[in-house]
């Protein structure tokens, strides 16, 4: 082989390895771009879960969007709720003064209707008269003698001759109110001096009675008895102050 066919073939291999360097090196170039430019985008592209987040951060760092919205409706709802606490006590606490003072006035108005003028010795006249019915009954008459009204308050107490106890009153005898007469008028009470039907013990002829106004022994009226006395027994009972003489006598 001669030399300048061996110079032919060493330049020929020499440009084809310069060839192929030469495109490897291009080749490196464009894959380095390509890598530099992807992940620029990656870098300047934010993904949409990336976008999501961001967003709902900004959102509670500045308190916008939905939860200013609920703070808002928030504090309206806790300023109607005050104010509405505040008209209702009010209100309340109005009423129930207004009802402490109404039952004040009538408290007080029911007691000076309470303020009686009892009827005694001093403003009225008493007497005992025995009846023909019902039988063995005896009827108490108080006329108010004064120049003011009288009250006839509860019941008579009355004392016959050696009774040993004062007798005790028919209950459903009570009236719905007080007994008051006027000047002149008269107030009855009744009195069962013994059994009808002979069923009572301990029987005797009294021939004075005292009768008190209340419990202190000392304002008392004596009217007269028959001169024959009258017959009591254990079942001697009285009746609460009447009105009415036929009350009187109903028990």
């Amino acid at each position: 082989m001669s030399a300048r066919t061996t110079r032919t073939r060493l330049l020929a291999a020499t440009t084809i390895t310069l060839a192929a360097l030469s495109l490897t090196a291009c080749n490196n170039g464009d894959d380095l771009q390509d890598k530099g430019s992807s992940k620029g985008a990656a870098t300047s592209t934010p993904s949409a879960s990336e976008n999501s987040a961001g967003k709902a951060k900004e959102e509670a760092a500045t308190g916008g969007g939905k939860a200013d919205s609920a703070g808002s409706s928030n504090g309206s709802t806790g300023s109607k709720g005050s104010s509405g606490g505040t008209g209702s006590t009010g209100s309340k606490d109005s009423g129930s003064k207004g009802s402490g003072t109404t039952g004040s006035g009538t408290t007080g108005s029911g007691s000076d209707s309470a303020k009686l003028n009892p009827c005694d010795a001093s403003n009225s006249k008493t007497t005992a008269t025995t009846v023909s019915r019902p039988l063995n009954h005896l009827l108490l008459t108080v006329t108010n003698t004064g120049s003011k009204n009288c009250d006839l308050v509860g019941y008579p107490i009355v004392r016959f001759t050696d009774a040993q106890s004062v007798p005790p009153v028919f209950e459903e005898s009570k009236p719905q109110a007080v007994v008051t007469l006027a000047p002149g008028e008269s107030g009855y009470a009744g009195v069962r001096l013994s059994a009808a039907d002979d069923s009572g013990s301990n029987g005797y002829m009294a021939k004075t009675l005292k009768v008190l106004f209340n419990n202190d022994g000392i304002n008392s009226a004596t009217p007269p008895l028959p001169a024959k006395g009258v017959y009591i027994d254990d079942k001697l009972t009285v009746t609460y102050w009447q009105q009415r003489m036929d009350d009187a006598l109903t028990w």
